[in-house]
């Protein structure tokens, strides 16, 4: 049975989205759905250029406005002079852009305890969002009292779905997805990737918006989207086997590298095992012996045994 749930497929961001002789916006815009603003977390943008943003783009094509770092990162979830001037802004940018998600992304640092969630419940309270639904990822323990007023809002509780599922039901399911690397050091496997996709299945949401983060960010929603569309997982490299692996290991791998480096520093990435299989490159180079590599023709030497 075909799924009801709406897609919106996209990358935080479309700077590093490069097509030549076409504006970054149009280009991405024709790939993909769906974006979530980063600007808008580092930058005030005037409204023209935010206008200029929604006129690049077809009607059809979806954004979120990552909410601006000083609300979330030095003012906090309080109900000050400042805080009310951000949000308005924040919500603006929304309205211009005809986007209903707001996301806030509160840093490790802040715990919403009694204290900071009557804070957060009086700010919120006495601030009209117009109709823009709240997004909020925390990255701090998430207590009672955050899930309290997620629900009591009608917040939508971000969550990166390759790791965990959200504990407040809502009809819109929001994922930023970085994986399980460091940082932004990540690609997603074909397993993880269905991963994601049957979690979404499985909570069944009238619109599921999946933000892809990372080094490999546009590959990473590029193959999924694809993968909704044709059941089938396109290659990441022209080749499988160790010639894949030597593909992925040209792109930037620096030698002398211990095998502990070059799990570290390379294993993160993915290649083509076989036509139908993609897999960490970590899987393989966990069996080639412990010594130290001085070129990719020595790792492929030692992958040849393996592969």
């Amino acid at each position: 049975m075909q799924s009801l749930t709406d897609y919106l497929i996209g990358t935080g961001g479309w700077a590093y989205f490069k097509v030549p002789n076409k504006t970054s916006l149009k280009a991405y815009s024709k790939v993909f759905n769906f974006v979530e603003v980063n600007y808008t977390f580092y930058e005030y943008p005037d409204n023209q250029l935010v206008e200029k943003w929604r006129r690049i783009v077809s009607n059809d094509f979806t954004f979120a406005v990552r909410c601006h770092q000083d609300l979330t990162h030095r003012i906090g979830l309080k109900p000050v002079d400042e805080a009310y001037h951000v949000l308005s802004r924040m919500v603006t940018y929304c309205n211009i852009l005809d986007s209903t998600f707001l996301v806030l992304e509160t840093p490790a640092s802040y715990v919403i305890n009694h204290n900071e969630a009557k804070k957060v419940r009086d700010l919120f309270s006495s601030f009209s969002f117009r109709g823009v639904n709240l997004v909020w990822e925390i990255r701090a323990p998430v207590t009672k009292e955050a899930l309290e007023l997620m629900r009591d809002f009608n917040m939508i509780e971000c969550v990166d779905l390759s790791i965990k599922t959200p504990s407040v039901e809502s009809d819109i399911l929001y994922s930023r997805l970085f994986g399980k690397g460091k940082h932004n050091i990540y690609q997603f496997a074909d397993d993880e990737l269905l991963t994601i996709d049957h979690e979404v299945e499985s909570i069944n949401p009238r619109i599921a918006a999946l933000s892809y983060h990372g080094i490999k960010m546009n590959m990473d929603a590029a193959r999924y989207m694809q993968y909704r569309k044709n059941r089938a997982f396109v290659p990441i490299t022209a080749f499988t086997g160790v010639d894949s692996a030597r593909a992925v290991l040209f792109e930037d791998a620096e030698f002398p590298l211990s095998k502990s480096e070059l799990i570290e520093n390379q294993g993160w990435k993915v290649i083509d095992l076989t036509l139908d299989k993609r897999v960490h490159l970590a899987e393989c180079l966990a069996n080639i012996p412990d010594k130290t590599y001085n070129s990719v023709d020595e790792v492929a030497e030692a992958l040849e045994e393996i592969i």
